[in-house]
């Protein structure tokens, strides 16, 4: 790591020396790495900087190596910062504090405070009951923070997959019929009364869990942005869920999201009618999202009969 960018952690931390520490991981499409720095000399035993650098020939694992996929990588790079240095949020729906951010050329740098050292040390690649409710109260708590919240900075609509920034997945898909409606499908996402910011790339590794599971933080910020609310719920189920236990537990699932959400909430809202509003949404977001992978990644574990039940239903919705 270049000295200026150690320089930059040892002052926004009031340390006196740091030590480079693990690779936590190696950023997607080979854009950089996220490493852990130790400290000494002041209160924090340690940071986790998130370095970000431009490569000469990005790697991408479906072979989606285009300008634009550079040019929208580059944004959520500069989307994430913005969010880090600009927002907040409660204990209900933790993030890691930012100490630091720059940019130089083709890198940057975003130096956040270590979850692992204030008690989100766990990560999960399978989830009980009460995981996946902890992640979904913390996705309630994100949406009734910033309903309403104009997403300044952010992208105008959140998540990765979002239809405008992924006209080559759409082009390369072979379902005609979801092709044909996947504007209609977005246009009525987008004309939700009721609008949120987004976290955009809410799956079940972005969240660090407390040892007992019951408190989560998350992390990766880089599509956050306005939008319905559904599309991280969505994700996240479809990130820790099979189609057989989407069949039989989502629905006691939204529940237990649209309770904490009524508990979130500010009082002068219209609950009974953005839940209203939100479940109708449901399955147009899993729909929109399926419609992503199907260009993007045809052959994911993630389109199964569940999502093709749900696309089904929406295409029958708008034909009438």
């Amino acid at each position: 790591m270049k000295q200026e960018y150690q320089d930059l952690v040892l002052q926004a931390c009031g340390a006196s020396s740091l030590r480079v520490g693990a690779k936590i991981q190696t950023l997607w499409s080979g854009y950089g790495e996220i490493v852990r720095l130790h400290l000494e000399g002041c209160d924090r035993p340690s940071v986790v900087v998130k370095h970000v650098k431009f490569p000469e020939e990005a790697e991408h694992p479906g072979g989606w190596k285009t300008d634009r996929s550079h040019t929208r990588k580059v944004r959520s790079y500069q989307v994430e910062t913005h969010w880090y240095q600009n927002y907040s949020t409660s204990q209900s729906c933790r993030i890691p504090a930012c100490l630091a951010a720059c940019s130089h050329g083709d890198e940057m740098l975003i130096v956040l405070e270590d979850l692992d050292a204030v008690g989100y040390d766990q990560r999960r690649t399978s989830v009980k009951d009460r995981e996946i409710k902890a992640c979904l109260s913390w996705l309630a708590h994100f949406h009734a923070l910033f309903l309403d919240v104009a997403p300044e900075g952010l992208w105008p609509v959140g998540t990765y997959w979002h239809l405008e920034t992924r006209p080559d997945e759409l082009e390369a898909m072979d379902d005609a019929a979801l092709k044909a409606a996947a504007a209609d499908i977005d246009k009525i996402l987008s004309a939700c009364r009721f609008k949120t910011i987004v976290h955009g790339d809410a799956k079940l590794a972005n969240f660090c869990f407390s040892p007992s599971g019951q408190d989560v933080a998350a992390v990766d910020f880089q599509y956050v942005g306005g939008g319905c609310g559904m599309k991280d719920v969505v994700y996240f189920l479809g990130s820790c869920m099979e189609e057989k236990q989407c069949e039989k537990r989502v629905p006691g699932l939204l529940d237990s999201y649209f309770a904490e959400l009524k508990v979130a909430v500010k009082k002068d809202v219209d609950f009974a009618a953005l839940e209203r509003e939100w479940r109708e949404m449901f399955a147009y977001a899993w729909t929109d999202f399926h419609r992503f992978l199907l260009g993007w990644m045809p052959g994911h574990w993630k389109i199964n009969r569940y999502s093709k039940q749900l696309t089904k239903e929406v295409l029958h919705k708008l034909k009438r």
